[in-house]
């Protein structure tokens, strides 16, 4: 059977940005794979400029998502509640982008959405002739080359992001079977349901930020025992 990782995210903000321009940064409701593979690419310290590495580690992983309404934590006993509920920050922006990539002369009100008390988690599985190992990237996890931050370098952790070794099992959802809370909404992009959904989150490696569409698909976890 294969190996996975079980990452927890788990912070006072976090914001997993979607199709934007300057003056608006909306938040997906759950972390996109652009936002996941930045997110080990920083504990790997993967720079911006190394193109290639960015896409090995891509074409290396697959994740599957739960949604956790709540979780448990180091040291504190029985789950602590996670409502996950979405809110908007302005900040005033000078020098915002205008479509023609030239600079607004005047001041700009940037809206941007955080998730604010969301948790989730994340299984990270290793996919066929990948060249960066899950034992590579656990260790990444462990020790941190750049800090890890869920989404923006505003929303830090509140935990360690690696929860345990490797476990092997079956598949990604039969690893969150066994890990509370159950019963979350689950989005994988791995194990196909009758419910897909498009997204436009897979980043396309070159000079310029663009991205591509891929297919996630929901499921419903086992209710909480």
């Amino acid at each position: 059977m294969p190996d996975f990782l079980i990452l927890r995210l788990d912070g006072p903000m976090q914001a997993w940005g979607t199709h934007t321009f300057e003056d608006f940064r909306p938040s997906n409701l759950y972390p996109t794979r652009s936002g996941l593979l930045g997110l080990l690419g920083a504990c790997l310290g993967l720079e911006r400029s190394d193109l290639t590495g960015q896409a090995q580690l891509a074409a290396s992983v697959e994740f599957t998502v739960r949604v956790d309404s709540q979780i448990p934590r180091p040291g504190v006993d029985g789950l602590v509640a996670k409502p996950g509920i979405k809110l908007p920050d302005f900040h005033t922006v000078m020098d915002a982008r205008k479509v023609d990539g030239s600079a607004n002369k005047f001041p700009v009100v940037s809206r941007r959405e955080y998730l604010f008390d969301a948790a989730f988690t994340v299984v990270v599985g290793s996919r066929p002739d990948a060249t960066v190992s899950l034992d590579h990237i656990a260790e990444a996890l462990r020790h941190p080359c750049y800090t890890p931050t869920l989404g923006r370098r505003s929303c830090p952790l509140t935990r360690p992001l690696l929860e345990g070794q490797p476990i092997e099992a079956a598949s990604a959802r039969a690893v969150l079977a066994q890990n509370e809370p159950t019963g979350g909404l689950i989005y994988s992009e791995a194990e196909a349901s009758e419910e897909p959904v498009r997204i436009r989150d897979v980043p396309i490696h070159g000079k310029a930020r663009q991205f591509a569409t891929r297919l996630v698909y929901l499921h419903k976890g086992p209710p909480c025992s």
